[in-house]
């Protein structure tokens, strides 16, 4: 796809990743909205994202179907038919599950797998409309390896695995193309900075990957890239 002049949505656009991806889709002539629950947050991205190129944001919680309703018809007044949709915005609640309590379980699964659904859901008419176009979800290695205290982050990421391969099945007559990257260790706000992480992947990396997806032939699909860290700290001894 070529992505110049076409309309991008990046949920949790930002900081972290989505910040990362919205820059690279703007580099690439893309028109991009974000949105994050943060009204100062959605500020402080439009501040840095606005010198390069036509973006807008808005305040949405992505586990609220009427406000992603009221952000896509912002979409649509202002820049026209989606054509790529990144479902970026993600949360994660750390806890044995005797601890977890169900606002925490919700919030995880409303967030990560529940709003990928919703934006999907409100942006097929709309890639239809113009014959075609490209979902990105962005899940997490986490969704094939689970691992202590993770469960509502485990069972979001492995469900979405499934929307994924799933949806890409049913959309792919409609020239629809669904992908997903799945990230491990990422430098980001999201995962607690540690002393000598700079063996963490970057935001940028997974938002080159993205755009590298996006852009490939319509012939072509790359239903799953994993990434992950070249050389993690050896294991001690």
């Amino acid at each position: 796809m070529d992505l110049k002049g076409q309309t991008a949505i990046v949920t949790g656009g930002s900081r972290g990743i989505g910040l990362a991806i919205a820059e690279a889709l703007l580099a690439e002539g893309a028109k991009v909205a974000i949105c994050a629950r943060s009204k100062e947050s959605v500020a402080a991205a439009l501040d840095t994202l606005s010198p390069r190129g036509e973006v807008i944001g808005r305040v949405c919680d992505v586990g609220r179907y009427e406000e992603l309703e009221a952000f896509f018809a912002h979409v649509d007044e202002k820049f026209g038919d989606v054509a790529a949709l990144v479902n970026n915005a993600g949360v994660g609640v750390f806890a044995p599950v005797d601890q977890l309590s169900l606002e925490d379980w919700r919030s995880v699964i409303d967030t990560n797998l529940s709003g990928p659904f919703y934006c999907t859901r409100l942006a097929i008419p709309r890639m239809r409309n113009r014959g075609g176009g490209f979902i990105l979800n962005i899940g997490s290695l986490a969704g094939k390896n689970p691992f202590a205290s993770a469960s509502a982050y485990n069972a979001s990421k492995f469900g979405l695995n499934g929307f994924s391969e799933a949806t890409m099945m049913d959309l792919r007559h409609d020239n629809i193309r669904v992908s997903q990257i799945m990230p491990g260790s990422v430098q980001t706000e999201f995962s607690s900075t540690m002393e000598g992480a700079d063996w963490k992947l970057e935001p940028a990396e997974i938002a080159a990957t993205a755009v590298h997806l996006i852009k490939m032939p319509d012939r072509n699909l790359a239903s799953r890239v994993e990434m992950r860290p070249s050389r993690p700290p050896r294991p001690a001894k």
